[in-house]
């Protein structure tokens, strides 16, 4: 087995586990910004860590300052804006429709890189467009959301969206120019710092209980995202990214089948087939 492909898997089911964490997070009524605080923190605290320990070297400076920014605010925007989602519009709806940011990714690959696509690759962003369009039509609400609510979660869904394309381009220029301990460390510094200016006045509010709550879990999801992100940025330095991404981006199976045994999410007739579209758009869009 190739070295890039078995970090990938590894990234794909610790993605998967991170993401379903998310779910948990929404589900116990967690501060989104207090579980994404201890998230970002742990991974920055292991991240600064290792790096010591390995006494790496750091090169272009500059460079890694500024992708580092990027990629933290990218981030950052993206994990708030899934657990807001998440909150107002079922998992099995969120997580595929946010996994589409492969087409963003691939398209940036056509007008940077000048990438040729297959027919294949052509194909799923046709199906890909069809999911959105699916699921922002035909999304079904929580029991609890409103109209509104619906179409909040529907625009925080398409904000993570975008935002998680970001972070992967980032990512993967990151992987091939700096080291990758220094770039995780410095990209959640960042991220760290822009969730504590965005909710400092009302990041600790609420019950000590669920403080604690929203601490552990996010706890729980910085040590699983550090691993996962480390895999990642592994797989990138060494294998296709065009390959990489779309494979790792099957990660939201996981969540959606968790959130289904787990919180007795259906999977209604909408909703498995935006689920097997997105299974195949992503499939093609390797090919």
């Amino acid at each position: 087995m190739n070295d890039w492909y078995l970090f990938s898997l590894i990234a794909l089911v610790l993605f998967g586990l991170q993401r379903f964490l998310y779910k948990v997070s929404a589900e116990e009524g967690c501060n989104s910004a207090i579980t994404t605080l201890a998230f970002m923190g742990t991974v920055t605290c292991l991240s600064t860590l290792f790096f010591l320990f390995s006494r790496g070297t750091i090169n272009n400076t500059s460079f890694l300052v500024g992708i580092s920014i990027v990629n933290g605010l990218s981030f950052l925007t993206g994990t708030l804006a899934s657990m807001e989602a998440l909150k107002r519009i079922p998992a099995t709806t969120v997580l595929p429709l946010i996994r589409l940011n492969t087409l963003l990714v691939v398209l940036f690959g056509i007008f940077y890189f000048g990438d040729k696509l297959s027919m294949y690759q052509y194909g799923g962003i046709v199906i890909s467009l069809a999911v959105i369009i699916t699921l922002a039509r035909f999304s079904p609400a929580l029991p609890s959301a409103g109209q509104r609510e619906t179409g909040s979660g529907i625009v925080y869904a398409a904000v993570a969206l975008v935002a998680g394309a970001v972070a992967a381009v980032s990512s993967a220029f990151a992987a091939l120019s700096v080291d990758k301990l220094a770039f995780m460390a410095l990209s959640y510094l960042f991220g760290t710092v822009f969730s504590f200016a965005l909710y400092h006045r009302r990041a600790f509010t609420g019950s000590a209980v669920m403080v604690r709550k929203a601490v552990g879990i996010g706890i729980c999801i910085g040590i699983i995202n550090f691993a996962g992100f480390y895999a990642l940025l592994h797989a990138l330095a060494t294998g296709p990214v065009s390959v990489i991404i779309p494979a790792t981006g099957l990660y939201f199976v996981i969540a959606v089948l968790l959130s289904v045994v787990v919180y007795r999410e259906k999977l209604d007739v909408i909703r498995f087939s935006a689920l097997v579209m997105t299974v195949a758009a992503v499939i093609l869009l390797r090919l």
